[in-house]
């Protein structure tokens, strides 16, 4: 059996005849963190939806675990761009709000939650409205009200765009930690190329719309990583590479990802 986790064969997606997604074909193995970085405006988000099934593609194929997505319902933990917590709810009836939907008694939903506070730094807010928590602070309950639903996935949608430049590095930082440690299998939308290359094992690149794939990357810097890795040559040469991408797309060949087991550009 495959690890590929998610598989997305010639994904094509118009609104009101204006096509978005042009041909999207990428996969994510099980227990990778992934990263689709592209313009404004190129249909990063819309791939999130598609996954989520909000959205159904004009053609092509989506796979979860080698079946239909479509028959493997309710495989993702969605984390939006704002963090979307309920300002009347104690953070930690936010973080249980999830699994409250999924059915469980608020008892056991704050039950389940309660011992993850402290790895996620929120020990000692736990019941604190989020108006008393710091934009890192928020981000950081809502990504534990997304991991802690135990789906198979967790698509990230630009969360850490709406921080300022030093929360945004330190909560890198940190979920690059927890990454290492929980091993969650993950896709993320960014437009911050910096950010794909210190949390990514591997980084897709989106043309303008009608988006396509355009460059894959594989990031060869060890984990656990810090800041200080991002000044290492090789970050630097993916940095620079990916830009020159972004910039200059007439450039590039007709590339086609290949997947999961890719050689790494560098």
């Amino acid at each position: 059996m495959s690890d590929t986790m998610v598989e997305l064969g010639s994904i094509s997606k118009s609104f009101d005849g204006m096509k978005v997604l042009g041909d999207i074909s990428l996969a994510v193995a099980d227990g990778e963190f992934v990263s689709i970085v592209g313009p404004s405006g190129s249909g990063k988000s819309t791939v999130l939806r598609l996954l989520t099934q909000a959205l159904r593609p004009d053609s092509g194929t989506m796979l979860f675990n080698g079946v239909p997505l479509e028959q493997a319902p309710h495989s993702f933990a969605f984390m939006p761009q704002r963090d979307a917590l309920m300002p009347w709810r104690r953070i930690i009836d936010n973080a249980a709000l999830g699994l409250e939907v999924k059915g469980m008694s608020r008892r056991a939903a704050r039950a389940a939650v309660a011992p993850l506070f402290e790895s996620f730094g929120l020990s000692g807010f736990e019941h604190h409205y989020p108006s008393e928590l710091s934009g890192g602070m928020r981000q950081r309950a809502a990504l534990l009200r997304t991991v802690v639903q135990t789906q198979d996935m967790l698509l990230l949608d630009e969360p850490f765009g709406a921080l300022d430049a030093l929360t945004r590095t330190q909560i890198q930082e940190w979920l690059q930690g927890m990454w290492t440690e929980h091993r969650w299998t993950a896709l993320l939308i960014t437009h911050d190329v910096r950010e794909a290359v210190f949390l990514s094992d591997r980084i897709y690149v989106l043309s303008a719309r009608p988006a396509r794939i355009i460059r894959e990357f594989r990031v060869p810097l060890p984990r656990p990583r810090s800041i200080a890795d991002l000044g290492s040559p090789a970050a630097q040469a993916i940095e620079t590479e990916i830009l020159q991408t972004l910039l200059h797309p007439q450039e590039q060949d007709d590339f086609r990802p290949v997947g999961p087991k890719s050689e790494s550009l560098f």
